[in-house]
């Protein structure tokens, strides 16, 4: 059977492939926990020691930002509001101007957690008033358990960002956590990878970069 047919022979729509394309790149994290209820953070939770990234696809060059699946064209986002470290609330639209890579994390996902380092030392390394990592918590058991795992880490160069509901961040629909998403500088996203990654590798500034020129 044709990989882009459908069983009955018709295609598959742009949503089911973008679907397959996603879940292809969870195939290669066997740690990423995946999301029954995102209303109260129910997760299946595949145990176990973290995975090493998913393996490149030919062509890439070795690149472990192989994962990443871009969007056909920028697309706009669903409406999500967080907040900051003082609690005040946010959209998206408030970065307007910035190419944002948004990380949607929760504290009881050891992928996340795993990766938390990486993504507050590309922080340091890129950013500016033209970019930002957005890490976004989606733990709903409050503000103090976020803000006590980024303090034991020591974060020091991401903001604080929070969904306090632990609901807001799955209208962006995630597969799983972590997700990150690169938005670009009008708010739209560029695409997204599924599972955690060395968010300070070559490979991806060399992704990020190619969007602030």
């Amino acid at each position: 059977m044709n990989s882009q047919q459908a069983p009955s022979g018709g295609r598959l729509s742009l949503a089911q492939s973008l679907w397959l394309a996603a879940l292809s790149a969870l195939a290669g994290f066997g740690a990423v926990y995946l999301m029954a209820q995102p209303p109260d953070n129910a997760r299946v939770a595949v145990q176990g020691d973290i995975a090493p990234a998913a393996k490149p696809a030919a062509g890439q060059g070795g690149s472990e930002m192989a994962a990443f699946v871009k969007t056909s064209s920028p697309a706009a986002l669903p409406a999500f509001t967080f907040q900051d470290k003082d609690g005040k609330a946010l959209t998206i639209a408030d970065f307007k101007g910035k190419t944002v890579l948004l990380n949607l994390w929760a504290t009881w996902c050891a992928p996340c957690r795993h990766e938390m380092p990486a993504l507050d030392r590309l922080q340091a390394a890129l950013g500016s008033d033209k970019f930002e990592v957005v890490a976004l918590s989606l733990d709903k058991d409050g503000v103090d358990k976020a803000r006590k795992f980024l303090g034991e880490i020591k974060v020091s160069h991401l903001n604080f960002y929070i969904d306090p509901t632990g609901r807001e961040g799955f209208n962006l629909k995630p597969v799983g956590l972590p997700t990150t998403l690169l938005i670009d500088a009008n708010g739209r996203e560029i695409g997204r990878l599924a599972g955690p990654a060395e968010w300070d590798s070559e490979a991806a500034k060399a992704l990020i970069s190619a969007q602030l020129k």
